[in-house]
């Protein structure tokens, strides 16, 4: 378990942080990053569940069990990135969560109209948060595939924030009235 005593440690004063293996580390290293992007994925993700209550047209307690269970696994997926290597993991991403998420995109994609156009980031305001979400984990994304040019990255933790990004995506659609509300890109409109 986790026991956290003190918040304020000014450990990373100097521009160093600590791994889950205690070895330290520079802060804009590329490990670092990734972890920081994912951290800042689950927060945009607390931001949507926020942005959820009162909601009304939408099954808002069943997407809002989903994003619970999204932002824990990753936390899941920032401890394992805090410990790089095999020897003394604590925590590894696998593909279970990955296969959920899978299988709530299929489940959501299945109630909405195909598609004709690129949608434009906004519509209702729940959906608008997801879309703002679904660029942030884009981004961790990035960082994480950064990473692993470099160093060992579980496979899993790259595939599940590339599925999260196609979760959050289809969920922005179920929130804008199950695809009535999107916002379709009309090419050269203002040429």
């Amino acid at each position: 378990m986790v026991r956290i005593d003190r918040v304020v440690t000014r450990g990373g004063d100097g521009g160093e942080t600590s791994l889950g293996d205690g070895a330290r580390l520079r802060k804009d290293t590329a490990r670092i990053e990734a972890i920081g992007a994912v951290d800042e994925a689950n927060a945009a993700i607390g931001v949507l569940r926020a942005s959820l209550r009162g909601v009304d047209g939408t099954d808002a307690p069943a997407a809002d069990a989903a994003l619970a269970r999204i932002q824990n696994d990753l936390f899941d997926l920032g401890a394992d990135l805090a410990v790089p290597g095999e020897a003394g993991a604590r925590l590894r991403m696998t593909d279970g969560p990955v296969l959920r998420l899978e299988t709530e995109v299929e489940a959501m994609n299945a109630a909405l109209p195909p598609l004709t156009s690129f949608i434009l980031p906004g519509g209702t305001g729940a959906a608008a948060a997801a879309h703002l979400a679904r660029t942030i984990v884009r981004r961790a994304e990035r960082a994480a595939v950064r990473l692993a040019a470099a160093e060992a990255v579980t496979g899993a933790a790259i595939r599940y924030l590339n599925r999260l990004s196609d979760h959050l995506f289809v969920l922005s659609r179920v929130l804008n009235d199950n695809g009535a509300a999107d916002v379709l890109w009309v090419p050269g409109a203002n040429r």
